[in-house]
């Protein structure tokens, strides 16, 4: 009769689990601005299902957020932009005015943030392009 109880109980114990799971996940996200989270995040995406759909989900998000910017990911992946930069370069002639000053915008604000990732032809062509747009921010 007392293992019945303990059946019954099992969904409970599992949703305590998941809650504290969250709550570790949340906890440690608030902890030095996410640093923590990160490598959890970099290993969940590894998994192909679980890594899709958040691919997806951030996907969509950005198309709602900013329909230009996710345009012009999508042109960079699908010329394989992130490999090589005269790939990146096609892309970038290949995108409207508007995608490219979205896509530019949002690289200045990341390019704040992680400076030494691009190289000095890539850099250049940031000021070429932010010189042509009149300057706007």
């Amino acid at each position: 009769m007392t293992a019945s109880i303990w059946l019954y109980l099992t969904p409970l114990y599992v949703l305590a689990g998941l809650l504290l799971i969250f709550g570790i996940f949340a906890l440690l996200s608030r902890i030095a601005g996410g640093k923590f989270v990160k490598p959890i995040v970099q290993g969940v995406l590894k998994v192909p299902l679980l890594g899709r759909g958040m691919k997806k989900a951030s996907q969509a998000a950005l198309e709602r957020q900013n329909p230009e910017l996710a345009s012009a990911i999508k042109k960079l992946e699908r010329y394989g932009a992130t490999r090589d930069p005269q790939r990146a370069q096609a892309a970038m002639s290949n995108m409207t005015a508007a995608e490219r000053r979205a896509y530019l915008d949002a690289a200045g604000e990341q390019g704040d943030a992680q400076p030494d990732q691009m190289n000095r032809q890539m850099r250049r062509q940031l000021e070429r392009a932010r010189k042509r747009g009149g300057g706007r921010r």
